[in-house]
């Protein structure tokens, strides 16, 4: 369902792949909700709400609005087997709530709090190389290091091993324009990461260590343990969602601040204000853009008819920014309340990861402010990460004054 604005714009094109959308996806967004929150797109056979009450009516929704195909429009990462790679994201009820109840042991408040330490000194051994030579990339030579290096040391992985997990994972989520699945070069790192993973799950069942992985092996829930395929593909899923989604989520927020000198200056005259910080940023930018849904039977949004078996988005990024819900919803402000918040999704499916995340960035950005009194960013070198799901930085060219 597309339409003419009155400023006759012409038809609403959205895609995904489309690296206009990637570039700047906001200005689309609000079209959408203002003239077809129920959008159509006939070439790639999906539907996109965009409005912040139907989103949240559709994560709460889960006896319409299914996960069981993944949450990807990509044909190699769509359909019943979905669940290979992306584990929990492409579950419902009962196997998303069995494995569920034994992973989530592992991300309890006390033991995200129990890895701050941890945490802080992996930001340090990043951040002061990168600040040595007073110009740096804030991507790759920071913000792409720490979230990589926090889930390899969660789940044991050794140092030596973690540059090529981030290569690989890296190279699943690109996408090339015009091409409307993962790449090749994407496969191949899939399956790599496959038979790193496979390998390292077998030297952990021999050789039981202090990290996740030896507590997936062990942990027992009323007498289930998850299986080899179930572990790995957590483990898959922590690699690729986890590192990249805290990646750009620390990259937006360097850069958006940046691009707001008053927002900036909040943080970094008070540190108590680094939450806020980050809350805006997953309102304002999210790395999560949108994720996809599969209707187990019809249903009416709106007056428009969606039959049963469509693809549906759930359009997170244009949800943050509704004007019905956020007051002056375009503007970067960290003074805002931020308590209704799509980011990391709602319901049953509320990310697992959100607390690790959010605190990863506090830390990192924390560590930051101690350090870094101004900074500048050279937007003409700066470049976008192409992904059909997550949208930050690929590189941040930045010059800093060290305090």
């Amino acid at each position: 369902m597309t339409g003419a604005s009155a400023l006759d714009l012409g038809p609403i094109e959205f895609s995904p792949y489309d690296y206009r959308i990637h570039d700047d996806p906001y200005p689309t967004y609000a079209r959408m909700r203002s003239e077809a929150p129920v959008f159509r797109n006939e070439e790639f056979d999906f539907w996109a709400l965009s409005r912040h009450n139907d989103i949240l009516s559709a994560f709460r929704n889960i006896e319409v609005f299914s996960n069981s195909f993944g949450v990807a429009l990509d044909p190699s990462a769509y359909g019943p087997n979905a669940h290979r790679t992306m584990s929990l994201l492409a579950m419902d009820p009962p196997n998303h709530s069995r494995i569920r109840s034994i992973v989530t042991k592992e991300f309890t408040p006390k033991k995200i709090a129990a890895l701050e330490p941890r945490m802080r000194a992996i930001t340090r051994e990043h951040l002061e190389p990168a600040l040595d030579g007073g110009a740096f990339d804030f991507i790759n030579d920071f913000a792409g290091l720490v979230p990589m290096d926090v889930i390899s040391e969660l789940i044991g992985v050794p140092y030596a091993d973690r540059a090529e997990l981030r290569r690989l994972a890296d190279l699943l989520v690109h996408r090339e324009e015009g091409v409307f699945d993962v790449t090749p070069q994407g496969f191949e790192a899939a399956i790599e990461l496959f038979v790193y993973y496979e390998a390292f799950l077998i030297d952990r069942r021999l050789h039981p260590g202090d990290d996740l992985t030896t507590q997936l092996i062990e942990t027992e829930v009323n007498g289930d343990r998850l299986t080899n395929e179930e572990i790995i593909s957590f483990l898959f899923l922590l690699v690729v969602a986890g590192n990249e989604t805290t990646t750009k989520l620390l990259g937006n927020a360097w850069y958006w601040a940046w691009c707001n000198p008053e927002e900036r200056a909040k943080p970094f005259n008070d540190p108590t204000r680094i939450s806020d910080w980050v809350e805006e940023t997953l309102r304002f930018d999210g790395s999560t853009q949108m994720v996809l849904r599969r209707t187990h039977i019809p249903i009416v949004i709106r007056d428009t008819h969606i039959d049963a078996g469509a693809r549906v988005f759930l359009l997170i990024g244009s949800a943050n920014r509704d004007e019905d819900v956020f007051d002056r919803a375009d503007v970067y402000d960290l003074d805002r309340p931020n308590g209704d918040l799509m980011s990391f999704g709602n319901g049953r499916h509320f990310c697992l990861g959100a607390l690790l995340a959010r605190h990863e960035a506090r830390i990192a950005l924390d560590e930051l402010v101690k350090h870094v009194s101004d900074y500048e960013i050279d937007e003409a070198l700066m470049a976008r990460v192409h992904s059909a799901n997550v949208r930050g930085f690929a590189t941040l060219p930045t010059t800093v004054k060290v305090r």
